[in-house]
């Protein structure tokens, strides 16, 4: 069994228990046919060794830390040529094809921050698996109407299928985190575009939630927008923002931008 190092660094630990990795890397699905799957964080390549030993695909990965990219230079020849030295926060996808699916045990403390990446290339990424804080995962497969819906949960819902897979234990990593984790699938669903304006959108759902706890009318009072009686059909007011699915949001957006839904 390949030994892991208890080193972690921008808030990841690093899973050690193969059977679980093997699961993981196992499923990718290959929706809308891919061949490239770029690894985000892969450090001593417990995952990486399964997605390199499936044949459907031709592995990328992406690694901010120095030493943990020399590791896989040695240890994992097979990657030569494909291993990038970076942060995917700023990294450019130009060479990775018109397509390619993302994979990875995100760090905790930027799985956020990941997940609004993805979006900005949500057409060039048909699907995504990823091990995250159980409690993130839950929020973004989470459906509306209780207190794990989120900015992420809708965000994200209105251009993927989200599937929670599985809860990974603690003692599965090196070191062990304080919580447990858990794996999701994204699949990219068939919306092209939002029936809305997509700007004020990502707005309205941010603001919305950024005070949760308030009905909408007073919760989406900083977007500077009418509302209330300029806007007398909006069914919306009286609700709170984990009230509303996707749909909800793209007809509170039309209204809000002085447009009639089709």
């Amino acid at each position: 069994m390949m030994k892991v190092r208890a080193k972690k660094h921008l808030g990841q630990h690093f899973l050690k228990d193969i059977p679980t990795a093997a699961a993981i890397a196992g499923a990718l699905t290959g929706h809308r046919g891919y061949d490239n799957v770029l690894e985000i964080g892969p450090g001593m390549g417990v995952l990486t060794r399964h997605l390199l030993e499936d044949p459907r695909f031709r592995t990328w990965v992406i690694e901010i830390d120095r030493e943990s990219v020399e590791y896989l230079e040695k240890h994992y020849p097979a990657l030569e040529g494909r291993i990038i030295e970076g942060d995917f926060l700023k990294w450019q996808p130009d060479g990775m094809g018109d397509v390619f699916a993302v994979i990875g045990n995100f760090p905790y403390n930027i799985s956020s921050q990941i997940f609004f990446r993805i979006l900005q290339y949500r057409d060039r990424v048909p699907e995504v698996v990823c091990m995250l804080q159980k409690e993130v995962a839950q929020r973004i497969a989470s459906p509306p109407g209780n207190k794990d819906y989120g900015i992420l949960s809708v965000l994200l819902q209105a251009f993927y299928r989200i599937e929670y897979l599985i809860t990974v234990p603690p003692g599965m990593f090196a070191p062990p985190p304080k919580v447990q984790s858990g794996v999701i699938r994204l699949t990219r669903n068939e919306k092209t575009r939002l029936d809305c304006d997509e700007k004020l959108f990502f707005s309205v759902v941010k603001t919305a939630f950024n005070q949760r706890r308030k009905m909408l009318r007073n919760a989406l009072k900083p977007l500077g927008k009418p509302l209330g009686r300029d806007i007398p059909e909006n069914r919306f007011l009286d609700q709170r923002a984990e009230q509303l699915d996707v749909r909800d949001f793209e007809e509170l957006t039309r209204l809000l931008s002085g447009e009639a839904m089709d």
